[in-house]
């Protein structure tokens, strides 16, 4: 297959199926926790749009499907190292596409592109990871999407998630809550090297602030105005998988 036909990804695509699982990840949650959707008249009716949310739980994409009515591409990481293996099934099943930890990745990057260039909705959790439950930095590839594609974004804090299990084994429904932001951008990044690099970091820094807006204060981490919460924060930052990357031949 030639490089250029392993880019192109129509969207949408598995219309049918994917609006099929997303009600059943909704009856799903209406059983297992108690759930509240706040700001659904902050969706747009159509795209092109980047969904951002912050990272905790291995069940955070499930929640985004269940806030949003689109069939959403995902962009995420090829192994789910944070996952129960039973948990694995529904990112296969529903499709994405998938970035391999600690290399660029460039192929998967292509393919979000060319979803938002037909004004698709893409889904991407910046911090690239749920290793933490307070908010880290941006990964590059969300503002470098948002800068190459121009589309806006639209944030989503999820909170709760993390109980929703334990909360299950005391014979309890956790209280989960997904809150909608209002959309934003678009970004643009001129420059080139360093220059590029920092306009790039801002947007990121950016787009982790409107996040932040819509979680608990004392999940804010990175991006609180309490400097304890900050350096405890710090702790908890780096990027788990920088020296440990998939060593998977992405030309094959």
């Amino acid at each position: 297959m030639k490089r250029t036909e392993r880019i192109k990804v129509d969207y949408p695509r598995r219309r049918v199926w994917r609006g099929f699982l997303r009600q059943v990840v909704r009856a799903l949650f209406a059983i297992l926790a108690d759930v509240q959707v706040v700001g659904e008249e902050n969706l747009p009716d159509e795209g092109p749009l980047l969904v951002v949310a912050n990272h905790f739980s291995f069940i955070d994409p499930v929640a985004v499907i269940a806030a949003t009515p689109w069939p959403l591409e995902f962009i995420g990481g090829f192994r789910m190292p944070n996952a129960p293996t039973w948990t694995t099934w529904l990112p296969q099943l529903w499709g994405y596409l998938p970035v391999y930890r600690g290399t660029t990745s460039v192929d998967a990057l292509r393919m979000a592109e060319h979803v938002l260039k037909q004004d698709g909705i893409l889904g991407i959790f910046p911090e690239a990871g749920s290793w933490a439950d307070v908010l880290r930095p941006a990964r590059p590839g969300t503002a470098f999407l948002a800068a190459r594609t121009e589309a806006r974004i639209l944030p989503i804090g999820l909170s709760g998630l993390n109980d929703v299990f334990p909360a299950l084994g005391e014979g309890r429904r956790a209280r989960v809550t997904l809150r909608i932001g209002k959309p934003f951008g678009p970004f643009k990044a001129g420059g080139r090297g360093r220059e590029r690099r920092r306009k790039l970091d801002r947007i990121g820094d950016s787009i982790m602030n409107h996040i932040a807006e819509l979680i608990p204060p004392e999940k804010r981490g990175l991006y609180s105005e309490d400097k304890t919460l900050r350096e405890a924060a710090e702790k908890v930052a780096d990027y788990p998988w920088a020296d440990k990357p998939d060593y998977i031949d992405e030309r094959k």
